[in-house]
């Protein structure tokens, strides 16, 4: 973002670049000021889209495993063997005249660019031989805040802050049905036919085979964040609070089972595993939950900004944050967590990483565990664990707020623009 103004020293009369921070309220569609002194990356308008099935083959929807189950030593296997397998942006070619290409064009990004191959900046989505970019889906006339992939389906729902939900058929890359929802999609979750729905001030539950419909209230708040264990839906929302729900049989309804109070600030991450609910918060910490009797049992604290993403792995919790880190905690034989290490500052780097806004994994073909990275500066980022090693860049027109894993490699972005981008890992 460039701002115009004058140097308080005399004779000079330079211009002064300042990117400011994000405004986590817009972030979160709640910000009321206009103007507002922080940054509103949001751009509606939505790219022209690529139409096309996934490689012409129906995907078989089963989501890869996402808890990095697998075996590592605890000790002493942060941030090694650290460096880049990916190709670099200047390795894509070369401009006429024989000047490289190192750049990336931002027009081209947009989907404007009329030079072509003429063009003397990159026109790529990543600097990756390892991901390539198969297709776009637009429609969202505002930013995509959720992606689901329900088991054994043939669809895709990506929800946004348009207040809508679409529904897209993966045969054809077509969106199929648009939901009204009535507000702004916070997040969405598909497990055991049912589609949850995050929304201000309550939960709605839609069954995928019979249509059904159920407003779950209590929420007070946009719902931020979703999370299942053991048949028990769960929901963070922006007064700080956790609510559960669990479906009963003889009624035919979910019901409220459990309420975890104890943030400061909006719930905006969960993550459920082992018996365990993390949780991460606009006020900056991570609370560690005894499932079975709904009590906190620790307060993780070392972010010193929004945690926007959990992820827990074999005995390993990673938290990132928009202080431009990612931390693992390593349980100890009491369970209690401590911190492990810090990325990047561990690394012995001087250089900073933007803002985390959303993560994911999987673990690939290959049996590496790679963690997706999204960040505020509209990249993400693909980083092999435990070393972190650098396994591409994923560029975007605007922030990437929402990520989603499937079969066979496939990664699903959707972005500030409301479009989502289809990608395809095969490591070679």
């Amino acid at each position: 973002m460039e701002v115009d103004g004058t140097s308080s020293r005399p004779n000079t009369n330079k211009r002064s670049f300042v990117r400011p921070a994000v405004c986590t309220y817009y972030m979160e569609g709640r910000c009321n000021r206009n103007p507002c002194n922080f940054l509103h990356p949001d751009d509606p308008s939505a790219v022209a889209s690529h139409t096309g099935a996934f490689n012409g083959k129906r995907p078989n929807f089963t989501p890869d495993d996402s808890s990095f189950q697998g075996g590592t030593n605890r000790r002493n296997v942060w941030g090694r063997l650290r460096g880049s397998k990916a190709g670099k942006v200047s390795a894509l070619g070369e401009a006429r005249h024989g000047k490289p290409r190192d750049k990336l064009c931002h027009f081209f990004l947009r989907g404007n660019c009329n030079k072509g191959d003429q063009c003397n900046f990159v026109h790529s989505y990543t600097n990756s031989d390892e991901i390539s970019f198969m297709t776009q889906l637009s429609g969202h006339g505002k930013a995509v805040r959720a992606i689901a992939l329900p088991a054994g389906s043939n669809k895709l729902y990506t929800g946004g802050q348009d207040g809508t939900i679409r529904v897209w058929d993966c045969d054809t890359g077509q969106c199929a049905h648009v939901l009204p929802m009535g507000g702004d999609v916070g997040c969405l979750l598909a497990e055991a036919g049912w589609l949850f729905v995050g929304l201000p001030n309550e939960l709605q539950a839609l069954n995928l085979q019979t249509g059904a419909e159920q407003r779950l209230t209590g929420p007070v708040g946009q719902v931020h964040a979703l999370a299942i264990y053991n048949d028990t839906i769960i929901a963070g929302a922006q007064d700080g609070n956790i609510l559960a729900w669990k479906f009963n049989s003889v009624v035919n309804m979910f019901q409220p089972v459990a309420a975890l109070p104890g943030h400061t600030g909006a719930v905006v991450t969960l993550e459920a595993s082992e018996g365990k609910l993390y949780s991460g918060s606009m006020d900056f910490t991570i609370r560690v939950w005894d499932l079975s009797t709904a009590v906190c049992i620790q307060t993780l604290q070392g972010h010193s900004n929004v945690v926007m993403g959990l992820l827990s792995w074999n005995q390993y919790l990673l938290s990132g944050s928009l202080d431009g880190t990612v931390k693992v905690w390593a349980a100890s034989q009491s369970g209690s967590y401590d911190l492990q290490y810090t990325y990047p500052k561990d690394t012995g780097s001087n250089e900073d990483m933007d803002g985390v806004l959303a993560f994911c994994g999987f673990v690939d073909s290959q049996n590496k565990n790679i963690l997706i990275c999204a960040l505020n500066d509209n990249t993400v980022h693909l980083l092999e664990l435990p070393s972190f090693t650098d396994r591409g860049v994923l560029y975007s027109k605007d922030e990437v707020r929402a990520l989603q894993v499937g079969p066979g490699g496939l990664v699903f972005s959707g972005d500030g623009s409301g479009s989502v981008k289809v990608w395809k890992w095969a490591p070679s």
